[in-house]
C-alpha cells in the first residue's frame, strides 16, 4: 500500500507531469479516474495550502490510500494577487483555459507592472489524517498576447525571462525543471526515501484503513 500514491486530480496534464517527475522511483501513481465516481470536495480554502490539504485528506479518507494533492494558481501583482486560489475558475465555474487567459489579458490591458508568479503547494495525506507539505513558486511576467501551443492553464500568457519564452513555448521536460509544480515535485522527489519511511510509519500506527464511503453513499 505504501507504494501506491493516488493523485487527487482528474487533470491528465497534471498526471503526466507527476508521472514523468516520479518515473525513477518505486511508486505506482494512480489518479481519481482509476477509482470511478467519487464524492467531490469543496475547494473553498483561503490559501493554496488550505485547498491542497482539503483535497489530499478528503480523498485519502475516501479511498483508504495515501493521496497527493496540489493546489496551484497564478498570482498577479497588478491585480492584487488575483486570480490566486480562483485561477482555475476565474472566468466562471465552467471556464476553459482559453476563457481564463482572455479574462487575464483584458484585465491587464494598460498595466505597466506585468510581474506575476505561479504558486504550487503539494500536500501528501494519509487516511488517518497527518500530512506533509511542499511549496514552490516561479517568477515571471504576463504577456500582452498568447504565445505558444504547449502546456495548459495560463501557460500561453506567462513569460519566463530566464528562457525568453512563455511556458507554452517550452517543452514539458524543460518546463518541469523550472516551473512551480516542477520545483515542488523536485523537493518531494528528493525526499522520497524519507517520505516512504514516513508513510510506512503512519500506516502502521493505525488500523488497516478502510475506505470511508459515508459521503459517497450520501450522493447515491
Amino acid at each position: 500500500m505504501v507504494n501506491i500514491i493516488v493523485l487527487a486530480t482528474n487533470n491528465q496534464n497534471k498526471v503526466r507531469e507527476f508521472k514523468e517527475l516520479l518515473k525513477d522511483f518505486p511508486v505506482e501513481i494512480k489518479c481519481l479516474k482509476d477509482y470511478g465516481p467519487l464524492p467531490g470536495v469543496v475547494e473553498d480554502g483561503a490559501t493554496f495550502d488550505d485547498n491542497a490539504y482539503k483535497k489530499s485528506s478528503h480523498y485519502a479518507r475516501v479511498l483508504g490510500l495515501p493521496c497527493l494533492a496540489d493546489d496551484s494558481g497564478l498570482v498577479v501583482d497588478a491585480l492584487d494577487g488575483a486570480p490566486g486560489v480562483y485561477s482555475a475558475r476565474w472566468a466562471g465555474e465552467n471556464a476553459t483555459d482559453w476563457d481564463n487567459c482572455e479574462k487575464l489579458l483584458k484585465e491587464m490591458e494598460g498595466k505597466k507592472d506585468r510581474s506575476a508568479r505561479f504558486m504550487c503547494v503539494l500536500s501528501l495525506a494519509t487516511p488517518g489524517g497527518p500530512a506533509l507539505t511542499w511549496e514552490a513558486s516561479c517568477e515571471g511576467e504576463i504577456t500582452t498576447e498568447r504565445r505558444g501551443e504547449s502546456g495548459f492553464g495560463y501557460d500561453p500568457v506567462f513569460f519566463y525571462p530566464p528562457l525568453g519564452k512563455t511556458f507554452a513555448e517550452i517543452p514539458m521536460e524543460e518546463k518541469n525543471k523550472v516551473s512551480h509544480r516542477g520545483k515542488a515535485m523536485a523537493e518531494f522527489a528528493a525526499e522520497f526515501d524519507k517520505v516512504l519511511v514516513w508513510l510506512k510509519q503512519r500506516l502502521m500506527e493505525q488500523k488497516p484503513p478502510k475506505p470511508d464511503h459515508s459521503e459517497w453513499e450520501k450522493e447515491e
